[in-house]
């Protein structure tokens, strides 16, 4: 399966050691099969950093190929135990699980508000996913040990504009 990560470096390797903490699956590597998901991921991280100097957004493209002998967690949909991984997560400082791969909808930056109201007692798990799924939810892989690493070959990179210019 082809899967692409939106960044501002070329990533022919990833490391797992320079990931971000707080994400929806916690700290890992996190690619999508959406080729317009990944381009917008690179403009946000462009946006993030760009103050005043030009960078360049990429998207990097990899071929997965799924090994049954690691631990995976799919969701297929916002669900409320998908809800409870993902707030978890982004409280957590460290990868709080023990997963290789997770796969689920991403819960981006548009639907931080309905997350807010949820973590401050506005919505109940069930006004949350209904909330939720009001939103097209796109979908992310993360790999989150080398060995879920080993799994991905990189294809090529390709220099993108941003989504949103």
């Amino acid at each position: 399966m082809r899967i692409y990560h939106g960044s501002i470096f070329v990533v022919e390797k990833p490391n797992l050691e320079v990931l971000n903490f707080r994400t929806d699956f916690g700290k890992g590597f996190y690619t999508t099969t959406d080729l317009k998901q990944a381009k917008r991921w690179s403009g946000i991280k462009k946006k993030r950093l760009e103050k005043g100097n030009r960078i360049k957004q990429y998207v990097n493209i990899y071929e997965y190929t799924e090994n049954n002998n690691l631990n995976i967690l799919n969701f297929e949909e916002a669900t409320e135990e998908w809800l409870k991984f993902v707030y978890k997560n982004r409280q957590s400082e460290g990868l709080i699980h023990e997963y290789d791969i997770v796969k689920g909808p991403v819960a981006n930056d548009n639907l931080y508000q309905v997350l807010v109201g949820y973590e401050n007692g506005t919505y109940n798990i069930e006004e949350t996913i209904k909330r939720l799924k009001t939103y097209l939810l796109s979908n992310q892989v993360s790999f989150h040990t080398n060995e879920a690493l080993n799994c991905i070959k990189y294809i090529e990179t390709i220099e993108v504009g941003d989504e949103n210019e």
